[in-house]
């Protein structure tokens, strides 16, 4: 069976597999919700999904939950909770958490 490529996916394609607990799909929903691609912009829901996908250990949307708390964007600003996502995906590797 081949790897999904979830980036292909739509928003009604993705959700079920994000409802399941894949934390790929929960990320590319975030990032649907958080740009509006294919769905009404939402940061609280662009929030809601990239924290399911950064409790399951996803660095990428540690990375991009703490950018929200940075700026406050659907969720209250807030730089400690911030740099905890950040450190986190850091500590992964992940070079953007990093800088």
């Amino acid at each position: 069976m081949e790897p999904i490529d979830y980036l292909k996916l739509s928003a009604e394609e993705l959700q079920p597999l994000a409802e399941q607990g894949y934390a790929e799909a929960q990320n590319n929903l975030g990032m649907m919700y958080y740009f509006g691609d294919g769905v009404p912009q939402d940061y609280q829901e662009a929030v809601k999904w990239y924290r399911k996908a950064a409790e399951q250990g996803l660095a990428k949307a540690q990375v991009s939950l703490g950018w929200m708390y940075k700026d406050g964007e659907g969720v209250p600003q807030d730089y400690q909770a911030a740099l905890r996502w950040y450190r986190l995906a850091a500590d992964q590797g992940d070079t953007s958490a990093q800088t």
